[in-house]
């Protein structure tokens, strides 16, 4: 074997080398501007993802909203359940002549919403927060057919019955534009 001496090895100082950094840089492909706008520090963060990006940006007044409904749902799931016959007689003015496990039913599943709805509250996904709004919009659009054709089929308006009504419609407005504006996708300056 032989002993040959190797020339000693020169150590490049990259972080003076400008021009190789920017080269070593556009090979990694990061520095430069991706698909969605973001500028990469590192190859690490282009691959992981950052974590801004999934950061949800709430609409003003988004968590008071489904707090105020989370409360709504329970307090009347609760009265449903403790206080059928009253809950019907405001609603349709009339007396109930049938059993009360129907609506003692209709507060269960309040209940069961209302658990949702507290859940949306304290969450931070994007995700979890579009089903709760999509899940209350569904049932205030239920609600209100259902209610609409309930008082139809009765022959009989009362006020309570409209304004009924007219609250649900409300709700599933104010529920939608919420979900709308959550959904949509915010532009990049």
């Amino acid at each position: 074997m032989s002993n040959k001496q190797h020339p000693p090895l020169m150590k490049k100082h990259s972080q003076t080398d400008l021009v190789s950094r920017l080269k070593t840089r556009k090979i990694l492909g990061v520095g430069g501007e991706d698909d969605d706008g973001e500028v990469h520090r590192s190859k690490i963060s282009q691959m992981l993802g950052n974590e801004i990006k999934y950061t949800v940006r709430e609409p003003f007044g988004i968590r008071l909203w489904i707090l105020i409904s989370a409360v709504t749902f329970s307090v009347m799931a609760l009265v449903a359940l403790v206080f059928p016959n009253q809950l019907y007689e405001v609603v349709f003015e009339e007396e109930l002549s049938t059993t009360n496990i129907s609506i003692r039913l209709y507060g269960g599943a309040l209940l069961s919403l209302s658990l949702v709805m507290w859940n949306g509250v304290y969450t931070t996904e994007k995700v979890i927060i579009q089903w709760t709004l999509l899940t209350e919009a569904c049932y205030f659009a239920i609600q209100f057919l259902v209610t609409f054709i309930t008082l139809a089929e009765l022959g009989v308006m009362p006020n309570t019955a409209v304004l009924l009504l007219l609250s649900r419609l409300l709700f599933l407005v104010v529920t939608l534009a919420y979900y709308y504006h959550l959904g949509r996708r915010n532009k990049k300056m």
